[in-house]
């Protein structure tokens, strides 16, 4: 149903405690603003991110966190905060860490580029046009997606601590590796030595794998013979 004019204008000049009951165009631009930011969001955690790596732990916080920086972004717009409370959003997530498991880096890359679009669709003003905004958002998607593609090796991880300590010989990897193999069960890429302590006779390995075999987080395992 349209509204007539006369009823708009009844609508956009009504009061509650001296707030506006509503401003048609505000609400329209946080509409349209708000479907935007989402739906760039979304492509970037479900089909980009947790595609990519195989991880959706995460997906619930950028998405989370997204929502809520926008919307608090957009509806303090008039505030003039605009330059200064942005880098604040980044300056706070800078310090702030989760305290149950440290964020992975890639993760941590993940949440400012989420924090950024966030921002950035919230705070555009009059003087950028929608089309700036659409390439911008674009772009970000593009360069992020060819650099899951062709700059990010796709593998797994685990810390291992290693007993069998007479296996640990540089000059025959291929020993190690099998045993490793064994015991893990699964095929492995790669491996890499951290340190190797002969007081305790064992050897911090961490070792590499396809993402298909990845459990929800890194762990880090003792093998014992």
């Amino acid at each position: 149903m349209i509204l007539d004019a006369s009823l708009i204008e009844w609508l956009e000049n009504f009061k509650i405690f001296n707030m506006s009951l509503i401003d048609f165009r505000d609400f329209g631009k946080l509409i349209f603003r708000f479907a935007f930011n989402t739906v760039v969001i979304l492509l970037l955690i479900k089909h980009l991110y947790a595609k990519e790596s195989g991880r959706k732990e995460f997906c619930f916080a950028f998405l989370a966190l997204g929502t809520t920086i926008f919307l608090l972004c957009f509806l303090l717009e008039s505030v003039k905060m605009e330059l200064g409370f942005a880098l604040g959003l980044f300056a706070v997530f800078g310090i702030i860490r989760y305290r149950t498991d440290a964020i992975p880096i890639r993760e941590m890359t993940y949440l400012f580029v989420v924090i950024g679009i966030a921002v950035l669709n919230a705070l555009a003003n009059k003087k950028i046009s929608f089309l700036e905004l659409f390439v911008t958002n674009l772009a970000i998607l593009v360069v992020l997606y060819y650099l899951e593609k062709y700059f990010i090796r796709k593998e797994a991880s685990l810390d291992v601590i290693y007993e069998k300590i007479e296996n640990v010989n540089l000059a025959d990897k291929e020993i190690l590796k099998a045993d490793l193999e064994k015991r893990v069960g699964i095929p492995l890429k790669r491996y890499s030595i951290s340190k190797i302590d002969y007081l305790k006779d064992v050897a911090y390995i961490k070792i590499f794998f396809s993402p298909e075999y990845s459990p929800n987080n890194e762990h880090k395992i003792t093998i014992e013979h």
